[in-house]
């Protein structure tokens, strides 16, 4: 196993931020679907 300099290890990228930006935009997409159709569907609570 080779132990690596700290140029490599300052060359390798993770790979977290993408990920997490695109949780960002799936939350986003599917929350304006929720407000969407709260507005059009307003559906009255159940008590």
């Amino acid at each position: 196993m080779n132990e690596l300099s700290k140029q490599e290890l300052l060359k390798i990228n993770g790979g977290g931020i993408s990920f997490g930006i695109g949780c960002l935009i799936v939350g986003a997409v599917i929350f304006l679907i929720g407000v969407i159709d709260g507005y059009l569907r307003p559906l009255k609570c159940n008590e």
